[in-house]
């Protein structure tokens, strides 16, 4: 994840180059796909409506700035899979945003709310548009208009949009608010993520990176390990990676480096998560935080520390990023942050994986559907029973895959797939085709 707008007075660092991609995410995930469908043995017809997005759609976002000039945006939606229940998804505002990484993002949150056992497809949302570039105003007529264009195909029984990389609560208010004012009444359950006082549930900010930690909580006890006992680095520091950082560190955890995208910091002895996270709100970034040592995302990614959560971007570790990693365990709460090739290397060297489809499925899905619940009911629960509902959830969910993966003798990523994949497909069979 981005990391966030600066609110204080320093200067924002400039943020690092990223390394040219070797993948995309859409072959990534064609290629997980694959691997699936030949466990599972199905035919190259049902291999096909399984690869195929149900339903896209490419809109133009007109803009008018501030200053009265009118900029064109790109925007978009996919719905890659909708036979278990309506599409689910975030929404997505990035520079580099196009048809290809949504459509893979799309087919992720088909098998992430499939292995969880929720009754959604999977979909995606973004817009082609830093949003670190505009103005609050801006930002609004862009959502507005962008949902104002989507309208015919999202719905709380079509497709529930969420917070995604450069989305916060706010936006998700102006899509509700659009929706239900051109609805005619409110409607709360068009999207999750949303802000308490607008039918938002407790919990959900900081569901995913929650339900990243009780996974790696799961894969460590699988070993006879605990938080307690191991060193830990987190790749992103946004959204997810920095309450991950809070939650690994309050479950005793040494979280020893972390990094955003204008570089990162280290600290053998264990950082100061709780500073850190006050640094950051005043300048930025975790650039700079006293007492700690600068690195590169690179170099963070290859630290010798027990386990390493990437949470920032697609694609991190590719073959020559995998195979520079010492971690024992890789929890990925990014989405898509593992290329095939980077994921075969680290299958051979023995690093377990513990795949984006589970680790990360805690807010945008879970959360995200005990919000949709809550909100359909009118009827709210307390935070405790979200975060004993979300660790139940999350823990069984772990320990499905972890025996399909001893049963079969395959890597956690491929029994994830293949449960998922399987769900999705028994759905597809049972409903039959129409006509």
């Amino acid at each position: 994840m981005t990391a966030t707008a600066p609110t204080g007075t320093s200067p924002s660092p400039t943020p690092a180059t990223p390394a040219p991609r070797t993948s995309s995410p859409l072959t990534t995930a064609l290629a997980q796909l694959s691997s699936a469908v030949d466990l599972l043995g199905y035919d190259d017809g049902l291999h096909q409506m399984l690869a195929t997005p149900r339903r896209e759609l490419h809109v133009a976002v007109p803009l008018r700035r501030d200053d009265g000039r009118i900029e064109l945006l790109s925007g978009y939606r996919v719905q890659h899979n909708i036979s278990r229940g309506p599409g689910k998804g975030g929404l997505r505002y990035a520079p580099g945003v196009d048809i290809d990484e949504v459509r893979a993002l799309a087919m992720w949150m088909t098998w992430k709310c499939a292995v969880v056992e929720l009754p959604y497809g999977g979909a995606k949302g973004g817009v082609a548009i830093d949003p670190r570039g505009y103005s609050p105003a801006e930002l609004e007529r862009v959502t507005r208009r962008y949902t104002s264009e989507v309208m015919p195909i999202i719905g709380p029984e079509r497709d529930i949009m969420a917070p995604d990389v450069g989305t916060t609560e706010q936006t998700m208010s102006w899509v509700m608010d659009t929706y239900s004012v051109n609805s005619g009444y409110t409607i709360p359950a068009v999207v999750t993520g949303k802000p308490l006082a607008v039918g938002g549930s407790l919990g959900r900010a900081t569901a995913t990176s929650r339900g990243v930690v009780h996974a790696t909580a799961a894969a460590l006890a699988d070993a006879g390990t605990e938080l307690s006992e191991v060193t830990a680095a987190v790749q992103g520091f946004g959204k997810v990676g920095s309450h991950a950082a809070r939650f690994l560190a309050e479950g005793g955890a040494r979280v020893v480096a972390v990094s955003d995208q204008y570089g990162g910091v280290h600290h053998p002895g264990g950082l100061d998560v709780a500073a850190l996270h006050t640094h950051v709100a005043e300048t930025g970034s975790v650039v700079d935080f006293p007492g700690a040592d600068p690195l590169t995302n690179a170099e963070l990614l290859a630290l010798d520390v027990d386990v390493l959560i990437p949470a920032a971007t697609e694609d991190v570790l590719d073959e020559d990023a995998a195979a520079a990693v010492k971690a024992r365990w890789v929890v990925e709460g990014a989405n898509g942050p593992t290329t095939s090739a980077g994921d075969r290397v680290l299958a051979d060297r023995g690093i377990t994986v513990v795949p984006d489809i589970l680790a990360n499925a805690g807010g945008v899905v879970v959360v995200s559907y005990f919000e949709w619940v809550q909100a359909q009911q009118a009827y709210w629960w307390t935070e405790r029973e979200i975060e004993d509902r979300l660790e139940q959830r999350m823990r069984s969910a772990y320990a499905a895959v972890a025996q399909r993966a001893r049963a079969d003798g395959i890597t956690l990523r491929d029994a994830a797939l293949v449960i998922g994949v399987r769900r999705v497909a028994e759905a597809h069979q049972l409903r039959g085709l129409y006509p």
